[in-house]
């Protein structure tokens, strides 16, 4: 019974895996294009917005960037769930820029050929920098509800232009740590924790149960038996010594002692 049971669990931790394996395939190829609402005199714009993310500009000179997650220093982003991070311009030529969209996209960590999602594109249509001003723009993204949890890069850009060139500033190029949606603990995760003491609790009941039974046989193993020997007289000597003087002297001793 016990052996019957710690194969069903090792099929049930098999096949979540599995499940959680197929998920992350799945959604690799999976590209997030999200709008958000009008801000204010940002200009911000969310209904049909380019996609830059095919094209590559350089960045101009005497432009700095900066990225900071306000809410969330610690850079754990919940999958399916909005997260925020701000944008950080400072201008120091002598032209005004014009922002044009913030847009991001998450790769693999090893290797940023392989992409994974394309987060959304955020336009604005009125926003300006002036020269020496600083400014500061929000970026709302969302990770894929179906990412699987772990470390992965991302890339965030910013294009803008100025005396109608368009350039574009790596804002943000780091690990963030994807962790499943509802917060660090979920129903799968609780599942699997389960499943996992019980898997260690049955094994630990298995080895015992051998352990003893090899105690027992060790304790009925049959000790080796020590033969002690006893003086036997053998008919055949006896026979063969008849009629001879040791048999006679042997007699007459034994008469004279009756």
């Amino acid at each position: 019974m016990e052996i019957r049971a710690f194969f069903v669990l090792a099929l049930l931790l098999f096949s979540s895996s599995f499940l959680q394996v197929a998920r992350g395939q799945s959604d690799s190829a999976a590209e997030v294009v999200e709008g958000t609402e009008e801000g204010g005199d940002l200009g911000i714009v969310g209904e049909d917005v380019q996609d830059f993310s095919s094209e590559s500009y350089t960045p101009a000179a005497g432009v700095e960037t900066v990225c900071v997650f306000p809410k969330n220093p610690s850079k754990l982003v919940a999958a399916g769930e909005e997260s925020e991070l701000l944008v950080g311009m400072k201008n120091d030529g002598e032209s005004h820029l014009n922002i044009i969209a913030i847009q991001a996209s998450v790769h693999l960590p090893f290797d940023h050929r392989y992409l994974v999602q394309n987060l959304s594109v955020q336009a604005f249509n009125n926003a300006t920098v002036p020269p020496s001003v600083q400014a500061t723009f929000p970026y709302v993204f969302a990770i894929s509800k179906f990412m699987q949890p772990g470390s992965f890069d991302l890339v965030g850009t910013i294009i803008y232009e100025i005396d109608q060139n368009a350039y574009q500033n790596v804002f943000y190029n780091g690990t963030i740590e994807v962790t499943e949606p509802g917060g660090l603990l979920s129903v799968e995760s609780v599942f699997l924790f389960c499943l996992g003491v019980a898997l260690i609790v049955l094994i630990g009941f298995w080895i015992r149960g051998q352990m003893q039974n090899l105690s027992k046989k060790t304790k009925k193993a049959p000790k080796a038996k020590v033969e002690v020997g006893t003086a036997t007289t053998d008919a055949s000597t006896d026979e063969w010594l008849q009629g001879t003087a040791f048999a006679q002297s042997q007699a007459n001793k034994s008469k004279k002692k009756k």
